[in-house]
């Protein structure tokens, strides 16, 4: 099988391009040939192209024709428009990465399935990619264009911390410093490790079921935000003061973390899961979330380059634990 990924050095891509290879898939990346070295993947064959140059992308899949063409890096309906042009005649299925931010939020209901409505009235990402999926079930209507959609939760590998602020928030921890969570900390969150994502994502390339269809995929492993910082501290071998503070308070001192929080992990997100695991049977989440701690704190204590503390993240901690104290 022949599949082209646009982008393909990302969190999650980088996972999914180790398992494609792995399984004789011979595998094409178009980017510009600019991504970090941080995830080197053997094997893949690359085009290099600036997807948002239809013209150049254009110039340089002449000639090719893929199986699949998965892509990783598409956010806005113009995108999809140009992925419909570029790829109409030269690809059996597109995939396309969503995201399940997408999903209604708060859920009415848990868990959430791909039968949940589509409604994200804070986030406009969300938004955006709602209008995504929309262009693409309408090229199926019209021209039975044979696209997948793909919509994963919150997805990590060694390099990525899930709490807002990333490492500041370990460096925090380091110092003894008090940690800010968002309520009351016992809001239920799924993380799904980015190896175990792919099992699912390559389980749908080339799969006929799949045409036309939607699926999340994720974990069904539940954890709390308490016990999610819990998690890292214990790795960390510290103890550690949470301070709780309500999201829509956060969210008047930064828009950007306001934004994801009241439009995403302020909520609880619990998944069914079935969908995927009927489609591709061999689908199974095995890294339960305190290895991959293990793992992203073995991976920053290993070179203190990646031990970015972000100042300004850092002193809006302070104010707002400060404020919210008095």
């Amino acid at each position: 099988m022949k599949v082209l990924f646009i982008g393909g050095t990302g969190i999650i891509s980088s996972a999914c391009s180790e398992l494609a290879i792995s399984r004789g898939i011979e595998l094409y990346h178009l980017n510009r040939g600019k991504s970090s070295t941080i995830r080197p993947i053997d094997g893949v064959k690359q085009i290099f192209a600036d997807i948002r140059n239809e013209e150049e992308t254009n110039k340089a899949l002449e000639g090719f024709s893929f199986d699949v063409v998965v892509d990783w890096i598409a956010f806005v309906p113009e995108h999809i428009d140009a992925d419909i042009r570029l790829f109409r005649n030269r690809t059996k299925q597109f995939v396309f990465i969503s995201s399940a931010s997408i999903y209604e939020t708060p859920p009415s209901s848990l868990p959430v399935t791909e039968k949940t409505p589509l409604y994200n009235p804070i986030w406009k990402y969300s938004q955006d990619k709602i209008a995504c999926e929309n262009v693409l079930k309408t090229a199926w209507d019209t021209e039975k264009f044979p696209f997948t959609i793909v919509r994963p939760s919150h997805t990590y590998d060694k390099t990525l911390i899930p709490m807002e602020g990333g490492y500041t928030v370990i460096n925090r921890m380091l110092q003894g410093k008090p940690i800010l969570v968002h309520g009351d900390g016992t809001s239920i969150w799924t993380l799904t490790n980015h190896r175990d994502f792919a099992k699912g994502l390559v389980g749908l390339l080339g799969n006929a079921k799949a045409i036309s269809e939607d699926f999340h995929i994720t974990s069904d492993e539940w954890l709390t935000w308490n016990q999610i910082n819990q998690m890292f501290a214990k790795e960390l071998d510290v103890d550690i003061s949470i301070v709780h503070v309500p999201s829509d308070v956060i969210a008047k001192y930064d828009s950007h973390i306001g934004d994801s929080l009241l439009g995403d992990k302020a909520h609880s997100m619990i998944f069914d899961n079935s969908k995927i695991k009927s489609v591709v049977p061999d689908f199974n989440c095995t890294i339960p979330f305190n290895q991959g701690v293990k793992e992203i704190v073995d991976w920053y204590k290993s070179d203190t380059i990646r031990q970015i503390v972000d100042s300004r993240i850092d002193k809006l901690f302070d104010t707002i634990i400060e404020n919210y104290k008095m």
